[in-house]
């Protein structure tokens, strides 16, 4: 959600059920506009909010003039105070893979991770149990990553490159039409493309380089359905276990 169009936004979102207090509302409205100004952000996005057992997290991401250039995270606990959160890793997503369960609402709370770790003493080689601890904060930074990577899609059109290379808004895009909505191919994984990198030219010849420069969703497999039945149209047979 652009923090400039964010009351019309949330307003829209609530029909699900899950909306946000008129103080937290005017409350963000106003902090991210702060937040734009102060770190110079070309645009500034409401992420969501993340559940915690003890207070929520609120999640904004601030863009760069290039939409497609790594974006900064921020979080706040309280809709007025951001604080900007590193970016991911590899590392940090095979650290904080173990932890599970509801998050705690503090970033400084630590989770207590046991794995065995082996030791040398002279010529023996023996295991031995250590305690791993890990920052909720770490834990932010990689789900954040993680969900970007994963569900994160702009339609098709909504952004064109420039032979430069940079990323901008499409000003003169309305929207998808109604059969065009409704194809998986009007959609795009709003990240670096990975597939695209691997397609023939063959494959690429009619694609419009201004527009078609990220993944499209028409060929992606959701996890734990049989790819030989997604291709008869039986996405609903998961896979047991």
């Amino acid at each position: 959600m652009d923090a400039e169009s964010l009351l019309l936004s949330l307003e829209l979102a609530s029909g699900s059920g899950l909306g946000l207090s008129p103080d937290r509302r005017a409350s963000l409205l106003t902090s991210l506009l702060l937040v734009k100004r102060d770190y110079r952000y070309s645009r500034v996005l409401f992420w969501g909010r993340i559940l915690g057992l003890v207070a929520d997290y609120y999640i904004a991401q601030g863009l760069s003039e290039d939409h497609l250039a790594p974006r900064k995270t921020l979080y706040s606990l309280n809709c007025m105070e951001w604080s900007l959160l590193p970016p991911a890793t590899e590392e940090m997503v095979v650290q904080t893979a173990v932890v599970k369960g509801r998050f705690m609402g503090d970033p400084s709370h630590e989770y207590e991770h046991t794995e065995p770790q082996k030791v040398k003493e002279g010529d023996k080689v023996f295991e031995e149990e250590v305690v791993v601890r890990i920052k909720e904060e770490t834990r932010l930074v990689s789900v954040i990553d993680q969900i970007d990577k994963a569900v994160s899609i702009v339609p098709r059109g909504a952004l064109f490159k420039t032979p430069f290379g940079p990323i901008h808004v499409n000003r003169t895009f309305e929207g998808l039409s109604l059969s065009e909505a409704k194809k998986l191919s009007s959609y795009f994984h709003f990240r670096e493309p990975v597939e695209l990198k691997n397609k023939t030219l063959l494959e690429k010849a009619d694609l419009d380089p201004s527009l078609d420069f990220l993944d499209s969703l028409e060929h992606d497999i959701p996890k734990g359905v049989r790819p030989q039945n997604r291709r008869y149209g039986l996405t609903r047979q998961w896979r047991s276990g």
